[in-house]
């Protein structure tokens, strides 16, 4: 498992355009891969579940990845949330 802890940095958090690459980027990979908000768990290469989270502008979320790629695919994620997502 590797895990890491990013604030999201675009005003409006992970709505669908956002999300949409979060999910692309995450589906690059072969690792299990989750976002936590809190006390809450998504699959973060499932649209729905990455959405239904309500992650806003200025939260922590947490990346967690379990597999034979895992801090490749925290660290490309990580960086994708810490860029605004070019917004």
């Amino acid at each position: 498992m590797f895990v890491k802890d990013v604030v999201v940095e675009n005003q409006v958090g992970l709505h669908a355009r956002p999300a949409t690459f979060f999910i692309q980027k995450a589906n690059e990979f072969k690792s299990s891969i989750w976002v936590e908000k809190q006390e809450r768990r998504a699959n973060a290469k499932s649209l729905l579940g990455v959405l239904s989270l309500g992650i806003m502008g200025g939260t922590e979320i947490r990346i967690i990845a379990g597999g034979t790629d895992e801090q490749e695919a925290v660290e490309a994620l990580a960086k994708l949330v810490e860029s605004g997502f070019a917004e």
